[in-house]
């Protein structure tokens, strides 16, 4: 069976799906089309069902609840970091002065938008590109920005500063990991076959945890702006426990999000979550 898979040209996402993409994990006669695009375009691409699998953010997950069901593997969580608001250095500007300044966003349905929304209460905003951010912040075009992904780990050596960690505030809160990002599958491929297909991609992620020296060296094919020593770093924010299962602490984490998210009225209320078994 033909699938496309879906998810973002980082390398977190490519020390993920390195045995798959690599021929080295079993991938049980399923063909997998490998689809890299940023989180924000599979977000809409998730609204229309055009692929099997997909990364999401948690946010859209709201959006998606007829049409997919969330992989119990391949989560993204932030357990006491995760997404910056950040200024330019020396700009001296507080969570409170955010409020009311125009902050450049990777995206209106990334999880990152969801946890700034429950931190600032409505802001003004402009969507560009995740990597575009930094440098638009650093020219002076916004007076602050909400980076994701990489950017986390170097947005110093860019002449910013830290306004206030999204994954730190959040853990202070609520105790739990951020759930920033997931797998999700197409619920019309039916229970057997999404069981399968995650046992699958679970595989491809214990074997790149068991051979990270390997599945290190292809994630750095997309690693912009980073060391080895530095890849190594994010992937191992982002690729772990939670990785190969929410567990309770992080599908009480995706519950709790939306359901905040929902009473402060930016998403519509979730009754269920659905997770492959």
């Amino acid at each position: 069976m033909h699938l496309t898979l879906g998810h973002s040209p980082d390398p977190d996402d490519a020390f993920m799906f390195w045995a798959l993409a690599s021929g080295k994990c079993d991938s049980e006669g399923y063909e997998f089309e490998h689809i890299l695009q940023d989180i924000q375009t599979l977000n809409e691409r998730a609204l229309r069902s055009e692929l099997h699998i997909t990364a999401i953010s948690i946010h859209a997950y709201a959006h998606l609840l007829d049409k997919y069901a969330l992989l119990p593997t391949g989560s993204s969580m932030g357990d006491g970091y995760g997404p910056m608001l950040i200024a330019k250095q020396g700009s001296g500007l507080s969570i409170e002065d955010l409020k009311s300044r125009k902050i450049a966003i990777p995206g209106e349905m990334t999880t990152a938008y969801l946890a700034s929304r429950l931190l600032l209460g409505d802001f003004d905003f402009e969507v560009l590109m995740f990597d575009a951010i930094p440098a638009a912040v650093e020219r002076g075009d916004f007076e602050a920005g909400l980076i994701i992904h990489e950017g986390q780990l170097t947005y110093e050596k860019e002449g910013l500063e830290l306004v206030c960690d999204l994954g730190v505030w959040w853990k202070e809160e609520t105790g739990l990991p951020l759930p920033l990002g997931g797998n999700a599958i197409r619920k019309d491929l039916g229970p057997e076959e999404m069981t399968k297909i995650n046992r699958v991609l679970k595989r491809s992620i214990e074997m790149g945890l068991e051979h990270r020296e390997e599945a290190l060296a292809h994630a750095l094919n997309y690693a912009r702006n980073m060391d080895t020593a530095l890849a190594d770093e994010f992937v191992g924010m982002y690729v772990n426990d939670y990785t190969l299962d929410y567990g309770d602490d992080g599908r009480r984490a995706v519950e709790l999000l939306l359901e905040k998210g929902a009473a402060a009225g930016i998403i519509p209320p979730v009754e269920h979550l659905e997770f492959v078994k």
